[in-house]
């Protein structure tokens, strides 16, 4: 092919179709997640900064300094605009996942179009594909986990980035979308670092449709994209993978090879997921496979050998099909391949590399010998399935009791869904049976800090003062931290234990004189003596070191009263 043909509307169809279509999948869209809008913050939405009370009135600068700048950007903008309420967060996340799917629906048009796929049947299966990624279950936890922001608007602007380079009027790419195209790379991989394998995709993509010309006469986007890519993967792995507990190669407990040989399984099951959405679950429990013949690890290392090569040998034959297969690993790459991750299964990582199974069935579809009007019925019918199984799926995640119920149910024998589950009944005032499920949590694992200290937390607030102070002694006895303490001050506290109370924040203090709590545990304590003068001047010291913390705030307004 020696030039890129320009794509052009449908000139049997009016104007106003394409603004129509758009607009009644954006309505679709807000149907089928609608019911996961109104729901709370889950899991690790908890460890955001909209909920970080100390940053409430923190600047701009603030908010972006970490490694993900342009993500919290747009959560500064949500919080600038709505607070904390759950409700903005997710309706953005919806806004980016419909401008993803549009971008989606542009890029496999321009993609059937070089496949030579004729006009007709192109509409259908660009709308089809782009549906798909739009209404499918797996898109879920991408849309309505508010901390999976980072999913769905990096992948809006890498697909923004895509379709740009896909639609450009030649083969060689001209200076001016060169440069937009890094732009948009550069804030992608700002959102997440996962983008950084666009690169990789345009030199598959000018390879595939151009052979090595495509390459050669684009150099001046590739040249700077392999030296920004480089800096990248030096940043990623300074400020990413050395610091991080749960990803990297620091976890002696999961080396590269054993996460290589897990994730030789893990792909098959994301394509059994793609192609048949049940038992999702929003914390898998996956066994690692620390050999090749350990869980089957060897079958699907051999399986995705077969189908790669078989790809590679029938490209010119099945282009879409081979194509997206070998997009679909490049694009799953980051995550699944050699460095570690702790957790080894999560739908959210479909989320990118999705386009390439949608290629694979656009591929089989188009083979398909049945009239046009029979293949958009069919189509049609798979959409309203997947539709009512994803709204399906966001009534759970409407709840967060019903959602981590659902995934103790399906990983029973896992520690964290027991955990969340408990945390969610304490959020509601369950405390007994947040405490109960703590216990059970406690016999699947030999509890840590956070455990103990927390399963402390529902038992006080249960009535069991004792159980709790015993656990809390636990957790001192595995890390003696101001905050276990300040806790323990606390309960002694409510036992009317005066001394043990004040001996207690007197430790929480000598380990950290600037955890702000315990001057408020303290305040309380002379607030229960009436000895207001001192009690002010706890509080006040607590807002010296937090302004933001509203409890010593309502405390010193109580102190000045009395």
């Amino acid at each position: 092919m020696k030039a890129v043909k320009r794509a052009k509307p449908d000139s049997s169809s009016p104007w106003w179709i394409y603004p129509l279509g758009l607009g009644l999948a954006l309505f679709i869209a807000f149907q089928i997640y609608g019911p996961a809008m109104k729901g709370p913050f889950v899991f690790d939405d908890q460890y955001l900064p909209f909920l970080d009370p100390s940053m409430g009135g923190a600047s701009l600068l603030k908010w972006i300094a970490g490694v993900r700048p342009a993500l919290m950007l747009s959560y500064w903008a949500n919080f600038a605009a709505g607070g904390a309420d759950p409700y903005g967060y997710k309706i953005v996340n919806v806004f980016f996942h419909f401008g993803s799917a549009a971008l989606l629906w542009l890029i496999l048009s321009k993609l059937l179009e070089w496949a030579g796929v004729e006009r007709g049947l192109r509409r259908i299966l660009a709308i089809f594909g782009a549906s798909l990624f739009l209404i499918h279950p797996l898109q879920t936890e991408s849309v309505s986990y508010v901390a999976s922001r980072s999913e769905n608007q990096s992948v809006f602007l890498f697909n923004a980035a895509f379709a740009l380079f896909l639609f450009r009027r030649s083969v060689a790419i001209t200076w001016r979308v060169s440069a937009a195209v890094l732009v948009l790379l550069a804030a992608a991989f700002l959102t997440k670092e996962h983008t950084a394998v666009l690169p990789v995709l345009l030199l598959l993509t000018d390879y595939f449709w151009f052979s090595f010309p495509g390459i050669r006469r684009n150099w001046k986007l590739y040249v700077p994209a392999v030296v920004a890519g480089g800096a990248g993967g030096l940043f990623l792995y300074f400020r990413v993978l050395r610091a991080s507990t749960s990803a990297g190669f620091s976890m002696s407990d999961l080396t590269p090879l054993n996460y290589f040989f897990s994730q030789c399984r893990a792909i098959w099951e994301y394509v059994r997921l793609f192609v048949l959405p049940y038992g999702q679950n929003i914390d898998y429990d996956f066994a690692i496979s620390r050999g090749p013949f350990e869980h089957g690890a060897i079958l699907g290392l051999v399986a995705l050998i077969a189908v790669t090569a078989a790809a590679w040998i029938g490209r010119r034959k099945f282009p879409l099909a081979a194509y997206g297969w070998l997009a679909f690993l490049i694009l799953l790459a980051p995550t699944s391949s050699f460095v570690p991750i702790r957790d080894l299964l999560v739908e959210r990582r479909l989320y990118l590399p999705f386009i390439g199974l949608v290629l694979v069935c656009c591929e089989f579809l188009r083979r398909l010998p049945v009239s046009r009007p029979a293949l958009a019925g069919a189509l049609a019918t798979v959409l309203a399935v997947f539709a009512f199984l994803t709204w399906q799926r966001n009534q759970l995640w409407s709840n967060d009791v019903a959602l981590w119920a659902d995934a103790v149910e399906k990983s029973p024998n896992k520690v964290r869904p027991r955990f969340q589950l408990a945390f969610a009944y304490y959020n509601l005032g369950q405390c007994a049976r947040a405490s109960g499920e703590y216990a059970k949590a406690a016999e699947l694992e030999k509890p840590d800090v956070k455990l103990l200290v927390d399963w402390a937390l529902a038992l006080d607030c249960a009535g069991s003062e004792s159980p709790a102070l015993e656990k809390l002694q636990a957790a001192a006895a595995i890390d003696r931290t101001a905050h276990v303490y300040a806790q323990i001050g606390m309960v002694e506290a409510k036992q009317n234990h005066r001394d043990a109370a004040f001996a207690a924040l007197a430790e929480a203090e000598r380990i950290d004189p600037g955890f702000d709590m315990l001057y408020f545990y303290r305040g309380n304590l002379f607030l229960m003596s009436r000895e207001f003068d001192l009690a002010g001047a706890e509080f006040r010291r607590a807002l010296s070191i937090n302004p933001a913390n509203q409890s010593a705030v309502n405390g010193l307004m109580a102190a000045q009263r009395r």
